[in-house]
């Protein structure tokens, strides 16, 4: 029989479809392939980016040259703008405010064929303090309410770049799907006075069913109520509501358990496109009990259906306990 499955934080039901079950070498894919030619991101070409905002020059060099392991620069398209007031007004029934906010570009590292796969420990640890040090600025600006890191890696995932990058949009308001979470989580803490995630990163790591791998710091789970094949989600171990306070000593560990996942992905799925999204708590909330920040990956694999659109209600051919299995044997490249 096929599996409906609610997902703990938001009610979200999924369809596991096991009558369609799909194994990894199912589906259809499109393998990232890196192509030659000038690129704006690479080491040499800084000129044709904007001005950087924050990069890591370990030999102390100047801005805007090379030199420089991890770089950040405002995205030169934005979706939304630094400059001027939200004007907020009422249009009839309607609501609008002005495209404030704030679009950020995060370049991984001057080589142009890296990804978080191939890229040294050390590098993936810089970018994840790099979107610390970016997460803590962008809180002083009391316009902004929500900050989303996100990753779109290969075309079929809607990068436009090939360049190993990430980027990040701050908001001046609070997502839909975030205000979904943080409210599941609320009432599940005003319920049980325990945060919800805490509860599933126990019960995930005493079943081991889905755990993908460990480490002292961080699990890698392939969710219960899993929306697309080969989901996983990134979560401490310890309960930890924003991102940009985390305990700098942690993100090593989140480097280790991000380059194996990676390594597990490509030999499983043979260097797939994916979105990898971070998602932690407002930018003016203070540190909370009931909510734990987390990353989300999720593979290309599958096109969303028109009852998908329509109900809101996903259908994954893949069971995730079939999930973790095949990456949790999956023999990672050194």
């Amino acid at each position: 029989m096929p599996d409906l499955r609610r997902d703990p934080v938001t009610g979200r039901w999924v369809i596991i479809s096991t009558d369609r079950a799909q194994r990894p070498s199912d589906f259809i894919r499109e393998p990232v392939q890196f192509k030659t030619g000038v690129c704006p991101f690479c080491a040499g070409n800084e000129a044709k980016t904007p001005p950087e905002i924050l990069a890591y020059r370990p030999g102390g060099n100047g801005a805007n040259g090379p030199g420089w392991t991890v770089r950040v620069v405002p995205n030169k398209f934005p979706a939304l703008r630094v400059e001027g007031e939200l004007d907020r007004q009422a249009d009839g029934i309607f609501d609008r405010m002005n495209g404030v906010g704030a679009h950020e570009v995060v370049i991984e590292g001057p080589e142009h064929m890296h990804t978080l796969a191939t890229m040294p420990e050390k590098r993936i640890e810089d970018v994840l303090y790099a979107v610390r040090d970016r997460l803590v600025d962008l809180k002083r600006d009391m316009r902004l309410k929500y900050a989303l890191v996100f990753k779109n890696h290969g075309a079929a995932a809607g990068s436009t770049q090939e360049h190993p990058h990430s980027q990040i949009i701050a908001l001046p308001i609070i997502p839909r799907s975030i205000v979904e979470e943080l409210k599941g989580a609320r009432e599940y803490f005003n319920l049980k006075d325990r945060c919800i995630f805490c509860d599933v990163v126990r019960q995930e790591a005493k079943d081991s069913e889905r755990v993908v791998m460990q480490n002292d710091t961080f699990l890698v789970i392939a969710p219960y109520a899993s929306r697309f094949p080969l989901e996983t989600w990134i979560l401490p171990r310890k309960h930890d509501s924003t991102y940009e306070l985390s305990p700098a000593v942690n993100f090593g560990d989140l480097a280790r358990a991000i380059k194996s996942l990676f390594q597990r992905l490509d030999a499983v799925l043979d260097h797939p496109a994916y979105n990898l999204v971070l998602h932690s708590a407002p930018l003016q909330d203070q540190p909370t009990e009931h909510y734990h920040w987390h990353i989300e990956i999720i593979p290309t694999l599958k096109k969303i259906t028109g009852f998908e659109w329509g109900t809101g209600v996903h259908m994954n051919p893949t069971a995730p306990e079939d999930a973790a299995k095949f990456l949790r044997e999956a023999e990672p490249n050194a």
